[in-house]
């Protein structure tokens, strides 16, 4: 089943019961899909993280949408893909904004995971597609831990907005606010004056994680995905 909701200056936000992944999904509609574009899922069955990571979420408990941005086309001026940057900060300071409006300040741990103190809370898989050497558009998946209260003890840092505030979330309602906090930063992209704004705000919130803990991280997110992956028999 297919649900399609109005918002932003008539754009949709089309909500699917399940999918494989929302961004392959605004991929295989780009065509017809309108600029600012939102498809968001109740489930997904094949999320997908960065590069070979996978993004597993329970069913109807959080987040996890895609959202398609153009640029040329009279409403988002083009840049060159050397500052294809601006689409991260965007995104990522939208949800910091977001979970800032519900009292949480967070934390952008490069290049475009969102933390609170120690402990994940959002992820991020943004795909830009290229026409020469400028931006023609891009596809910013995001997975927000909204509702769950719960998480695999094998994860390392999970945490989600529930846990923080005590409060539960509807899904449709929390995705609006979302993405309004997008379009409001989507708009600082067509000046100079908005590229400083971006730049300031992302790296006040910025932060790397150092190389040890960075390979810690990634060692247990490989072992958490190499246990749920199916056991396949070995080969006669």
């Amino acid at each position: 089943m297919t649900k399609t909701k109005k918002s932003y200056d008539s754009v949709p936000i089309q909500w699917l019961e399940i999918t494989d992944s929302t961004n392959s999904d605004v991929r295989r509609s780009l065509d017809t899909l309108a600029n600012l574009s939102v498809i968001a899922a109740r489930f997904q069955t094949a999320g997908r993280g960065q590069g070979t990571h996978t993004w597993l979420s329970p069913k109807d408990e959080n987040l996890t949408f895609s959202l398609l941005l153009c640029f040329g086309n009279g409403d988002i001026p083009e840049f060159p893909a050397t500052e294809a940057v601006r689409i991260t900060q965007v995104a990522t300071l939208a949800v910091h904004d977001f979970l800032l409006s519900e009292g949480i300040v967070s934390r952008i741990k490069w290049p475009n995971d969102i933390w609170v103190a120690d402990r994940k809370i959002c992820g991020m898989l943004i795909e830009n597609i290229l026409d020469g050497t400028v931006v023609r558009s891009s596809i910013v998946g995001i997975g927000i831990n909204l509702n769950q209260d719960a998480f695999d003890p094998s994860l390392p840092n999970p945490v989600s907005l529930s846990m923080l505030t005590g409060r539960h979330y509807g899904l449709e309602e929390a995705l609006e606010r979302i993405y309004d906090a997008i379009c409001r930063r989507v708009a600082l992209l067509g000046s100079p004056d908005g590229y400083i704004e971006l730049e300031k705000a992302f790296n006040k919130y910025l932060f790397h994680l150092e190389k040890t803990k960075q390979d810690a991280l990634l060692e247990a997110i490989e072992g958490f995905e190499a246990s749920k992956s199916p056991r396949r028999d070995p080969e006669h």
